[in-house]
């Protein structure tokens, strides 16, 4: 029950530092910040995908620990079992309005395939929290119950080291941070390179401004002798390719 409080404790802080992030990701581009501050969304999104496996996770890690080395008595296990349904039945509130939210902003399909493409790292980071989030409620309900049903307190402390495993979004946020995927980088050089003028295409530089945008700077080698305008039209040609195929992935 502690770890689990301490969990959502740590969660309502999170959900603090993701309202700052996108408040200020908001900011408009000035002078020292010409791409705008998109990434402050980033920065704050990896800073609470950090807390939930540093903080919360670490606590209770070393809550688990101690209940196995110490393991204390449940003496009136109902009360736990009602605070834990008034839990499950908030996360479980918090989860359907986040994944509703989700598929009315990018419509039906492969949930998991739009989980993935979505640049967004407060959508994934929110269903993510609130699924482990369930998934931690029901470990402790599960050690309260062994426990309390074969009277050996040392599951408590079993189902409270087992939330330490509760999957954080870290890593997509920090493949937010430092660029665009591999996979992606191919799929962009095959688009450019269906174009008739083009040659070759170097190894793309790019980089997430925000969940709508992305810096991205190509070294082509036009084919043959084109002149300036039959460039200028290949060009236009390669963006129109690039935009319609990121409206694709990220509806």
């Amino acid at each position: 029950m502690w770890s689990e409080g301490i969990h959502s404790s740590v969660d309502t802080g999170n959900q603090v530092l993701m309202l700052v992030g996108v408040r200020r990701s908001r900011r408009p581009s000035d002078p020292e910040h010409p791409f705008g501050h998109g990434k402050e969304l980033y920065f704050w999104n990896l800073l609470v995908a950090v807390l939930i496996f540093g903080v919360g996770g670490g606590i209770s890690a070393y809550e688990g620990i101690l209940h196995i080395l110490h393991p204390g008595s449940i003496h009136t296990p109902r009360w736990n079992y009602l605070v834990l349904g008034f839990a499950f039945f908030f996360e479980g509130l918090s989860l359907s309005i986040a994944l509703r939210a989700f598929t009315g902003k990018h419509g039906d399909g492969n949930f998991i395939e739009k989980i993935v493409a979505s640049k967004d790292p407060t959508t994934f980071t929110v269903i993510a929290e609130d699924t482990a989030a369930l998934g931690g409620i029901l470990l402790a309900f599960a050690g309260i119950f062994l426990s309390d049903r074969f009277h050996l307190p040392v599951f408590d402390g079993i189902a409270s080291s087992a939330c330490y495993s509760r999957r954080s979004p870290r890593r997509e946020c920090r493949g937010l941070l430092v660029g665009i995927d591999r996979a992606t980088e191919r799929e962009l050089r095959n688009l450019v390179r269906q174009d008739e003028l083009v040659d070759s295409v170097s190894r793309p530089l790019t980089m997430y401004l925000g969940p709508q945008n992305a810096l991205l700077t190509l070294d082509i080698q036009i084919r043959g002798k084109a002149s300036a305008a039959e460039v200028a039209d290949a060009i236009e040609r390669m963006k129109g390719r690039l935009r319609v195929h990121q409206s694709a992935v990220s509806p």
